[in-house]
């Protein structure tokens, strides 16, 4: 088994290596020029995302196709991902993490675009869509289409589903001594009262839980950040200067470069946000919408939140308490931050990664479903939805790096062909642009 995993995360760092970090990058800048730093029209996306008015077609409002979107995006990469990236590329992984958001919302909003430009509805009378549409439809390819669509749906049972359930099972076993079984079968009655109604019950649940989660987090942060306020002005210093000198801790204060600090920020912001995947336009195509650029606008905000707003105040949390210095990574890193303030800290964490672990296995349930609907037809949405609802439990009790790690593979290579048709079909992203944006009666 062990020799398994050393092969598996030999190909997952290939995967996730330099020419995919590169063509991700390459992507968001490439879009940001040719949609004329679409970026600009962030406060009108805003506005838009929480309208919960009908603005067309669609199974669900325009909010709940965000929220749901969020829900799966906003997860354990927020948290341990980004002291990960702090710990191996030092405080200026914080800049470089937060720019690759920034660059990030215009690859989000063309994935919308041709997500809904391209949806069709199915034999239930749903609207559905997602990259392997966009790729069928608009670019001909039915074999790349096929691809996504399989990676989607493999990728949603690692990373979407059973390691998320372990890590809840596991985080509240070690602080909280309850067995990972009763965890697991609470987790899984809750799953199943939730994806067995299908988009539209996910939709009404993550409304409230993603705005609940998200701004509780957030402001646990602030109360840490106020609570070592006298060395925050030092902090954000540092993460600026060291973001172009370098200087990083593995194992202890060690000094790096810059290369160091870009590839790690990088890398966790474009895991976390997952902008240019192609997972979160699948559900963008549910959404009420007069047109894809409405959508599109609202889609967009969904990367703004994750990483610009999220994983920034995580990452000061992380940098200002000064434990990056020490040699911790991930997991044991966030912990002694959030740690350092007693009681609450670890109250904070403990709430914020439960419902961001649980709110990332409602929102992936969609993914995969979608993709596994593209693949098989309607008739694998009940089996399937049942098949996931077991997956929890049996995750909650297994031990799964070999399956995270997997999943981390096929997460990667979802990228590769919705990257493909975002390049390809940029010319019809630009027209739906000119069309209902900047031509569009003010």
């Amino acid at each position: 088994m062990q020799s398994i995993e050393l092969l598996l995360g030999k190909i997952a760092d290939f995967v996730w290596g330099p020419p995919l970090l590169i063509l991700l990058v390459g992507t968001h800048l490439y879009l940001t020029v040719r949609l004329r730093f679409v970026q600009r029209y962030l406060w009108q996306a805003i506005k838009l995302s929480f309208s919960r008015e009908r603005e067309g077609e669609g199974d669900i409002s325009q909010f709940g196709a965000l929220t749901t979107a969020l829900a799966a995006t906003i997860g354990t990469g927020n948290i341990v991902g980004v002291a990960t990236a702090v710990a191996a590329g030092g405080p200026g992984a914080v800049l470089w993490m937060w720019l690759t958001g920034v660059f990030g919302i215009a690859t989000k909003y063309a994935e919308a675009v041709l997500s809904v430009k391209y949806r069709v509805k199915n034999e239930q009378g749903q609207f559905i869509g997602g990259p392997m549409y966009a790729i069928e439809i608009g670019m001909k390819q039915k074999w790349l289409a096929v691809l996504f669509a399989l990676f989607t749906a493999i990728s949603a049972f690692g990373i979407g589903n059973m390691v998320q359930a372990n890590s809840i099972s596991t985080m509240v076993h070690e602080t909280y001594h309850i067995s990972p079984w009763i965890t697991g079968l609470i987790l899984t009655a809750f799953t199943a009262l939730v994806i067995l109604g299908g988009i539209k019950s996910i939709a009404r649940v993550c409304e409230w839980l993603v705005p609940f989660m998200a701004l509780f987090y957030i402001a646990g942060c602030m109360i840490l950040l106020v609570w070592k306020f006298d060395t925050l002005g030092d902090t954000v210093s540092l993460i600026l200067s060291s973001a172009f000198t370098g200087q990083a801790a593995v194992g202890g204060f060690l000094g790096a470069g810059v290369r160091q600090a870009l590839r790690y920020g990088v890398a966790r912001g474009l895991f976390s946000n997952e902008s240019g995947l192609g997972s979160a336009p699948i559900v963008a195509a549910a959404a009420q919408t007069s047109n894809p650029v409405r959508q599109a606008l609202v889609s967009s905000t969904g990367t703004f939140w994750d990483t610009v707003v999220v994983c920034a105040m995580t990452g000061l949390v992380i940098v200002n308490s000064g434990l990056w210095t020490e040699g911790l990574n991930g997991a044991a890193l966030t912990k002694a931050a959030f740690g350092q303030m007693h009681t609450i800290g670890p109250i904070i964490l403990a709430i914020a990664l439960l419902t961001f672990v649980f709110s990332t296995i409602l929102g992936w349930s969609y993914y995969g479903e979608k993709a596994a609907e593209y693949l098989f037809g309607t008739r694998v949405i009940k089996p399937y939805r049942v098949l996931w609802v077991i997956a929890v439990g049996l995750g909650s009790v297994l031990s799964l790096k070999a399956v995270w790690t997997f999943a981390d593979i096929t997460n990667g290579m979802m990228a590769i062909p919705n990257l493909i048709s975002l390049i390809a079909l940029s010319g019809i992203i630009v027209a739906e642009t000119k069309l209902h944006l900047w031509d569009a009666p003010k």
